[in-house]
Parts: C-alpha cells; sequence; structure tokens
C-alpha cells in the first residue's frame, strides 16, 4: 500500500519525536538540535521515581495506594498510577517521570489497541512498570504499535471518524488524521517535559555558585 502523502510529514514527525525521546532517556548520546551528539546516561530506577515537590502524583505499588490528592492507582500488575475523577484537582499535581512515561505509553499501546487491535483493552488492563528498565521497553513496544497503526492507515482511515475508538480521548468524534496529530502533539510536549525533568535531577545536587 503506498502510504497517503498527508501523512508522510506526520509520520516523519512521529518518528523524529519517538527517537529523540528514546535517546534522551536511554543514551549514550542524544542530538542537541544542531546536530551535535551529547552524551546521556540511562535513566535510572532512582530516577524514574523522583519526586522533586511535595505532593507529586507518580506510579506507586498497590499495596500501598495513591498519593496526595489521588483516589486511585489505574493500571495491572503490582504498580498503578495516581489518577482521580472528574473534575481533577486544581491546580495539577506535578507529576513525574514515570508518571508522565507510563501515560504515554499507555496512551500509545491503548490507541493502538483501539484503532488495529481488540479494541476493548482499558487503562485496568495496561500494565504500569515500576522501574526503568522495564518503562523503557514498554513504551518501545507501545510506540511501535502505534506505528504500526499510522503505517497501515489509507487515505479512507485518515478522513473516518471513529477510526480510532481509543475511550479516552475525543476519538471516536474525530477523523483519524486528528488523532494522528493529537498523539504527535502528546508525544513531543511530554517528551520535552521529561527531557527537563531529566536535566533537574542531574543538576539537583550542584552546589550554587
Amino acid at each position: 500500500m503506498t502510504m497517503p502523502p498527508r501523512m508522510v510529514p506526520l509520520l516523519q514527525q512521529y518518528d523524529f519525536a519517538r527517537g529523540r525521546l528514546a535517546d534522551r532517556l536511554a543514551g549514550p548520546v542524544v542530538n542537541s538540535g544542531n546536530g551535535t551528539d551529547v552524551p546521556v546516561g540511562a535513566m535510572t530506577d532512582d530516577e524514574y521515581l523522583w519526586e522533586p515537590v511535595a505532593g507529586c502524583w507518580s506510579v506507586r505499588r498497590h499495596a500501598d495506594g495513591p498519593g496526595a490528592r489521588a483516589t486511585l492507582l489505574v493500571g495491572k500488575g503490582p504498580w498503578g498510577r495516581d489518577t482521580a475523577p472528574a473534575p481533577h484537582p486544581v491546580p495539577p499535581p506535578f507529576t513525574t517521570l514515570a508518571w508522565r512515561l507510563s501515560h504515554l505509553t499507555e496512551m500509545l499501546a491503548l490507541r493502538a489497541d483501539h484503532t488495529g487491535g481488540s479494541r476493548a483493552l482499558t487503562r485496568d488492563d495496561h500494565p504500569v512498570a515500576g522501574d526503568a528498565a522495564t518503562a523503557l521497553a514498554a513504551f518501545a513496544a507501545a510506540a511501535d504499535a502505534w506505528r504500526s497503526v499510522l503505517v497501515d492507515a489509507d487515505d479512507k482511515a485518515l478522513d473516518t471518524i471513529g477510526h480510532s475508538a481509543y475511550p479516552y480521548g475525543s476519538d471516536p468524534e474525530d477523523p483519524f488524521r486528528e488523532t494522528v496529530w493529537w498523539v504527535n502533539q502528546e508525544l513531543l510536549h511530554h517528551g520535552a517535559e521529561i527531557a527537563l525533568l531529566r536535566d533537574l535531577y542531574r543538576e539537583r545536587t550542584r552546589p550554587a555558585v
């Protein structure tokens, strides 16, 4: 199948954002933006779960219960992600790197399922990673699954309302091209947040000048 021309720049943007985030998380280098490779260490478990301020939302063991202002932990397995039903707390809780990466991974995996899979998975079916290595592997698998959906989309799919039936967004009411755009911006902006958190973690013990 020939890829629709309007999908080409969207897929290129997705691949760029996904690759840059993966490099930023695992190293050994990341492109600085001007073609220079900057050394980056792999994310550790301590960094993954680091709470830079009081009252963070993060991922936690179900046995320990949700964090401050959260009412439940969502996710399959021993670990879950802090959340609360709408209306969400105001101001929004600060979220850890683990929370943000779990959110991205779940979004990609479930959207892939609700577009080209069973169309049945829920957040309660999605495993939440409690350590860095598992989280990185899960993100890679989810990103691959979503990319497969993009590659398989033809012009008709791009214009079809509800081609993605993902139940935690407006996908059932949107043409698929808008869903593709939305996922790209989610990856870009959460990827930038994660990159900043990595910088802050690296600098947390540096003495003030």
